[in-house]
């Protein structure tokens, strides 16, 4: 068993002392370039595109055409207050065949609000301690339909 053992760190030992003997060199990057100037044809160009820019690509267009007068005072009323988390967004839909405002508030538990096209609540289809909002229109994400979004919270 003590050969065995003894073979295999010799044999081992071989190996490495081999693989140092094939004199392989190593080009790092704080090697200084040839030209002696880091701003000449030394420094490579990039080969790929910045992957990580979280930024949006585009801007995301509002549906704004024909904001009753009550949604743009309760988006500046928005706009006053601290930005929320998540942000305030409110979208248009056709819901049980009229022109509904749905509007979706920050965290924690708050109700979002359903509105008529004159600024009536119809109710809050979510949110809440359960999270379901009050009841009076289970049905809303099922049944809603032609999603616009209106505005969002651009802070």
């Amino acid at each position: 068993m003590r050969l065995s053992v003894l073979l295999a760190t010799s044999l081992a030992a071989s190996l490495i002392s081999l693989a140092c003997t094939r004199g392989v060199s190593v080009n790092t990057p704080t090697d200084p370039p040839v030209s002696g100037s880091v701003n000449g044809n030394d420094t490579p160009n990039p080969t790929s595109a910045n992957t990580t820019d979280l930024r949006p690509t585009q801007t995301t267009a509002f549906d704004t055409t024909s904001r009753p007068r009550w949604l743009e005072d309760r988006i500046q009323r928005h706009l006053a207050e601290p930005k929320q988390n998540p942000i305030v967004q409110i979208s248009r839909y056709t819901y049980k065949g009229q022109v509904v405002y749905y509007e979706t508030l920050g965290c924690c538990d708050q109700f979002s609000n359903l509105y008529n096209t004159k600024g009536n609540l119809i109710c809050h289809p979510e949110g809440g301690l359960t999270g379901r909002g009050d009841g009076q229109c289970p049905d809303f994400e099922k049944n809603r339909t032609g999603e616009r979004l209106v505005w969002r919270d651009p802070r």
